[in-house]
C-alpha cells in the first residue's frame, strides 16, 4: 500500500483563519444577517421540547383578564413583560440600523435587549456606533456581549469593561459557542482553562455577568460550574431554534467545511431540558430561556419551568427588517397578549403565580 504524508488535520481551518482583518469581521457579521433572513437555518428533527408540556386549562380562572400582571424586575430594572430581544448583531452599517430599530421598540414597550458580539468594535473603535443605542433607548435593560473564548485569545477584564462602557450596558453577556467556533473556518477553538478566566471577570467586573449559550443549551454540570464561578444569570439558549452550525454551513468556503457543519443540524440540548437543568443548578439566580421560542404560550411555559426572562431573536430580526420599529412593537405586543391569555386560562394572575403553576407532560 502506498504511503502518504498528506495527514488530515484534526480540525478544519482556513489558511487565513489566524490573520483576520477588520474587513473579515465585518463581512462575517453581514453574512450572519443575510443568512438568517434568507436561509432555512432551523434544526431538522430536534425541537425545543416545549411542545411536550401543557397547562391544565382553568375553565373558571376567577381572574379579570384586564388585571393580569406581566411586569417583572431583573437586575433592578422593571420590565412591562418578561421579554428579551436576544443578542444578534452589530459591526456593520446594516446592523446599526437594526439595533437602533430594535432598541427604539424595546424602549417603547419596556423590554430587555442584548447586543451582538462587540469584538468587532473592540478591535476597530470606529464600529462602536453600530452597537450604541442609548440615544433611542435610555431606560431599557441592556446587555453588552463578548465571546467567552476570547478570554483565551488575549482578552481580559479591560476588554470587558470597554464593551460595557461602549454601550452603557447594565450587564455583560459572555457567550459560549463552542460548536460554532469548531465548524467556523476562522473560529477560535481553544476553550481549555477558560472557566478560571470567566471567574476572574465575574469577580472584578462592576456589572453582572450573564453566561449565554447560542443555541445548543447548557448541561447541568456546566451550569453549576458557571454559578460557582460567579455568573449572575444564565441564558440557556437551547436547541430547537436557529442552528448556528447551519448558518456556518451556508458560509462554508469548501464542500468539506459545509459537510462538517451540516452534520450537526440536530446537535444540542433542547431548550425545555436545558432550562430545567439550569434552574436546578442555579435556584436563586435569574434564568433566561431562549432558543426556538415561538409565541407567548411558549413564554408562559418557560416561566412555569423556571425562567425569569424569555428571549426571541429571529422573529424580532424579521419584524425589524419588514416593519421597522412599529413591526417590532407589534410583535412584542402580540407575544405579550398570548402570554396574558395563557396566564388567564391557567389561573395565574401574575408571573409569580405562573412560576408556581404546574405543567403536565405528554408521554
Amino acid at each position: 500500500m502506498q504511503k502518504t504524508n498528506d495527514a488530515q488535520p484534526s480540525r478544519i481551518k482556513s489558511p487565513t483563519a489566524n490573520n483576520l482583518s477588520d474587513e473579515t469581521h465585518e463581512s462575517r457579521k453581514a453574512d450572519h444577517i443575510r443568512i438568517n433572513l434568507e436561509k432555512d437555518v432551523a434544526f431538522n428533527k430536534l425541537t425545543t421540547g416545549l411542545e411536550q408540556y401543557f397547562f391544565l386549562h382553568q375553565a373558571l380562572p376567577e381572574l379579570d383578564l384586564d388585571k393580569i400582571d406581566t411586569t417583572t424586575s431583573v437586575f433592578g430594572k422593571k420590565l412591562s413583560t418578561p421579554l428579551l430581544i436576544s443578542s444578534m448583531t452589530g459591526g456593520t452599517a446594516e446592523a446599526r440600523q437594526i439595533n437602533q430599530t430594535l432598541a427604539a421598540a424595546a424602549q417603547e414597550v419596556g423590554i430587555a435587549m442584548g447586543l451582538g458580539s462587540q469584538r468587532a468594535a473592540i478591535e476597530d473603535r470606529s464600529l462602536a456606533a453600530t452597537y450604541q443605542v442609548r440615544n433611542v433607548a435610555p431606560d431599557i435593560l441592556l446587555f453588552a456581549n463578548l465571546g467567552a473564548v476570547q478570554l483565551n485569545y488575549g482578552y481580559g477584564l479591560e476588554h470587558c469593561r470597554r464593551a460595557v462602557d461602549m454601550i452603557e450596558a447594565d450587564a455583560l453577556i459572555l457567550h459560549f459557542n463552542a460548536l460554532q467556533e469548531a465548524v467556523q473556518p476562522e473560529g477560535d477553538g481553544n476553550f481549555a482553562g477558560l472557566l478560571a478566566k470567566v471567574e476572574a471577570v465575574c469577580r472584578a467586573l462592576p456589572v453582572p455577568v450573564i453566561a449565554k449559550e447560542v443555541g445548543w443549551g447548557f448541561a447541568g454540570e456546566t451550569a453549576r460550574q458557571l454559578v460557582e464561578a460567579g455568573v449572575a444569570a444564565i441564558d440557556v439558549a437551547g436547541a430547537g431554534g436557529t442552528s448556528w452550525s447551519q448558518v456556518e454551513m451556508y458560509r462554508a468556503p469548501t464542500a468539506r467545511h459545509a459537510r462538517v457543519a451540516g452534520a450537526f443540524i440536530d446537535w444540542g440540548i433542547p431548550t425545555a431540558v436545558s432550562l430545567q437543568y439550569c434552574r436546578a443548578a442555579a435556584p436563586n439566580l435569574p434564568i433566561f430561556a431562549s432558543g426556538g421560542i415561538r409565541n407567548g404560550i411558549d413564554v408562559a411555559k418557560c416561566i412555569a419551568l423556571g425562567a425569569n426572562l424569555v428571549g426571541f431573536a429571529g422573529d424580532f430580526l424579521r419584524a425589524a427588517d419588514k416593519g421597522g420599529v412599529a413591526g417590532v412593537i407589534e410583535m412584542a405586543a402580540m407575544i405579550t397578549d398570548e402570554l396574558r391569555v395563557s396566564m388567564f386560562c391557567s389561573g395565574s394572575g401574575d408571573l409569580l403565580a405562573l412560576s408556581q403553576t404546574p405543567l403536565l407532560r405528554e408521554f
